[in-house]
């Protein structure tokens, strides 16, 4: 039943893309120019003959070599800052107000101010840390508020100490909230990073290719190089869903 039930949502969402692709090639028809909207008939063979190749696999890997670093560096502060600021309240009053600055300021105005500070080729990095930072800080306090407050008594009842009931007992219950932001933030970090890229410019970049079809006018590289984004977006997701599966399969069965 759970394999059927599996098969039955991939092909609703199969059914749904090839719904929305034949709205845009109706749509494309309809405008009839392939400098606004050109044909799916276009641009996927398009990205068919750019995969083909050995520098478009070398491009991505690049960008995402440059967002993930960021991803992971912004998890990482993220999960730290929230355990500071939820245990330290003068460190909450500090960062609270950063952190809702950065949630307000555009990312564009980040990119533009940011490009002077460092070299370009870690601006990319940069913004996906700002835009996983926040998320995950939040997510991470939010986490250690719902925690279970039995669990802390019986913690205190074995005199387990401050350092083993961080560890046994809140550590365990913060780490579905920190997967959660996770996987918010990775789509959000990867949009970011790459608009980095297009305004940056580093060398071999996702967004370089980006600007350089907007520059020159080939629209439909433009459009399949959008479409390897979201194709290689959906599959981090994907895969960090995984993982987030994995691990709480093994933390089921550990107990």
């Amino acid at each position: 039943m759970k394999y059927k039930s599996k098969l039955k949502k991939a092909a609703i969402t199969v059914a749904a893309l090839l719904f929305w692709i034949v709205v845009w090639f109706l749509a494309s028809l309809k405008i009839d120019s392939v400098f606004i909207l050109p044909s799916p008939a276009l641009v996927f063979p398009r990205l068919f003959a750019l995969a083909c190749t050995g520098e478009f696999y070398k491009v991505i890997l690049i960008s995402f070599v440059r967002i993930t670093l960021g991803f992971i560096i912004g998890m990482v502060l993220g999960f730290f800052l929230g355990f500071l600021t939820h245990y330290i309240r003068p460190a909450k009053a500090l960062f609270s107000p950063l952190m809702s600055i950065i949630r307000a300021t555009p990312v564009a105005s980040f990119i533009l101010v940011i490009i002077f500070w460092i070299e370009r080729e870690g601006v990319p990095s940069f913004i996906s840390i700002l835009m996983v930072l926040p998320i995950v800080w939040q997510n991470t306090e939010l986490g250690l508020e719902k925690k279970d407050k039995g669990l802390e008594e019986v913690a205190k009842i074995y005199q387990l100490g401050k350092w083993k009931t961080l560890i046994r007992v809140d550590l365990p219950q913060v780490v579905p909230f920190v997967f959660s932001a996770g996987k918010t933030a990775l789509g959000l970090a990867w949009k970011a990073g790459v608009a980095a890229e297009v305004l940056a410019l580093p060398k071999m970049s996702i967004g370089m290719m980006i600007y350089n079809s907007k520059l020159y006018l080939e629209i439909v590289d433009l459009y399949a190089w959008t479409i390897a984004i979201i194709i290689f977006s959906v599959i981090l997701e994907k895969l960090f869903s995984v993982i987030f599966c994995a691990v709480e399969r093994r933390k089921h069965g550990n107990d």
